[in-house]
């Protein structure tokens, strides 16, 4: 996924930018950048890989290289960015969280009109520069960013540091955060409110789906009113957001607490003790242990000193040697016990089966698994929250595909809590993990634990639905 960071101030903004863009390294670690700009000095910019090293360990050594009062940074899954671009409407730089699935039929659009691009990522365009030569065949940035919002299959938001600002733009559906702070010397955006509180930034208000400001040192200026619609990631609350941080308002670590509770209150199944799969199962684990009456234990525990998360390497087999090399179990509180964990997901399922397998060679005598959300049916068109490169990574395609003999057949009625093919189709997932028994929360549990409207929520992953600007025929803003 990604996320970002942007200030202003009357003050040198360089340690608020470094630290406000860190606070979003839980978004991404492929890559990271950080950009200023001073009458003097003009636009200053750095990208390093995040691979091998943590951001800050990258950049702290260069902050002395960067001036001025205004500047962006952005952790990035993607490609490497910020972009620093000339253009008609000014010199300025620009980062992304998007995912563009249709980049290449827009890149050959542009080199028919005889653009060309420069940033190239792995003999891949860079969709960071096709963002920015979007906007720079608009007469301003506004019809710029709405020429990119009208292009675009998937999701983009953005943030564009010029000589006398900062342009914010949420995605035109409201897919990803985009947050306004304030302090009494400036103004920041970002991505997640948990960035703010360290730094002394209050938060404003979340900018709508599609909404465009500027910030300025003393105020925030609207450049465009939102759009009427919006299909907010419900998987931010699952699994991306960091705990403290507040989509809308709604806090992540509370909705999932509410959610693990409404599954623990309806859930039968006897067992000792409850424990959390770090970081993202806990907060369900601590409400599943409330509405289930039983106590919550550390059954297992994050390393975290140089561990990072597990879905980012791009290899299989990397990925596994983080999932399994991060988490250590604690045999005095697992032996004997019937234990049930939660976790956030279930995606292709291999780092699960490992934690099962540890688990039970550690002692527990039933091993139960509760999640967080639905199963993921369907791939996710508009956000990268996972690595896979097809739907048939999922292991509920794969079930699908070896039930049917075609993982497209019949997804309505996998993707629909408790019919026959649901129930089927979720034995077989715990069969295959070694479980004692394995449960998803439903869908409805979850949108009602987020707290807005299900046509506010994109739940596709789930149930295939989702809004795009051009459905039904009616006008998106």
């Amino acid at each position: 996924m990604g996320g970002f960071f942007g200030t202003i101030s009357t003050k040198n903004c360089i340690s608020d930018l470094f630290y406000g863009t860190d606070y979003n390294s839980h978004l991404g670690t492929k890559r990271a950048g950080l950009v200023t700009f001073d009458r003097e000095h003009g636009f200053c910019r750095s990208i390093h890989s995040l691979e091998r090293n943590y951001f800050r360990s990258r950049f702290e050594d260069e902050l002395d290289n960067f001036f001025g009062c205004q500047g962006i940074g952005v952790i990035s899954d993607t490609d490497p960015q910020p972009i620093i671009v000339n253009s008609h409407l000014g010199r300025y730089a620009v980062a992304t969280v998007a995912k563009i699935n249709n980049i290449r039929q827009i890149a050959d659009d542009l080199m028919a009109q005889r653009m060309h691009f420069s940033e190239m990522s792995a003999n891949k365009i860079n969709q960071t520069e096709l963002v920015a030569l979007l906007i720079n065949m608009g007469n301003s940035f506004v019809e710029g960013i709405n020429l990119v919002y009208k292009k675009i299959e998937g999701s983009c938001s953005m943030v564009i540091l010029t000589e006398d600002g900062i342009i914010a733009a949420r995605d035109f559906l409201g897919r990803t955060p985009v947050v306004l702070g304030k302090k009494a010397d400036g103004y920041a955006v970002t991505s997640e409110t948990s960035a703010f509180p360290n730094l002394d930034f209050k938060v404003v208000r979340d900018l709508g789906p599609g909404e465009i400001v500027k910030l300025h040192t003393d105020r925030i200026e609207v450049l465009q009113q939102p759009f009427k619609r919006k299909q907010i990631c419900s998987f931010l609350w699952v699994y991306y957001g960091f705990p403290s941080s507040d989509y809308e308002g709604i806090n992540v670590e509370a909705v999932r607490e509410a959610n693990g509770k409404a599954m623990g209150e309806q859930d039968e199944t006897p067992v000792d003790c409850v424990c959390g799969i770090p970081d993202s199962g806990v907060g369900m684990a601590l409400g599943y242990a409330e509405g289930h009456k039983v106590p919550y234990k550390r059954a297992v525990l994050k390393y975290t000193p140089t561990w990072p998360r597990s879905f980012t390497p791009g290899s299989q087999t990397r990925r596994s040697l983080v999932a399994k090399m991060k988490l250590i179990p604690n045999s005095a509180i697992l032996k004997g016990q019937r234990i049930a964990f939660c976790d956030d997901s279930i995606v292709r399922g291999t780092q699960l089966r490992d934690n099962v397998r540890t688990f039970f060679e550690y002692g527990a005598k039933e091993v139960h698994c509760r999640i967080s959300c639905p199963p993921l049916v369907y791939g996710c068109p508009y956000i990268g929250f996972t690595t896979s490169k097809t739907d048939l990574e999922l292991i509920t395609r794969q079930i699908i595909k070896d039930f049917e003999g075609d993982d497209h057949i019949n997804l309505d009625k996998y993707a629909t809590t408790d019919s026959p093919e649901y129930t089927r189709m979720v034995n077989e997932i715990a069969r295959r993990l070694g479980l004692s028994s394995l449960k998803f929360a439903k869908l409805e549990s979850l949108v009602e634990a987020i707290g807005l409207p299900k046509c506010d929520v994109c739940t596709h992953c789930f149930d295939g639905s989702s809004y795009c600007h051009e459905q039904d025929g009616q006008e998106w803003f």
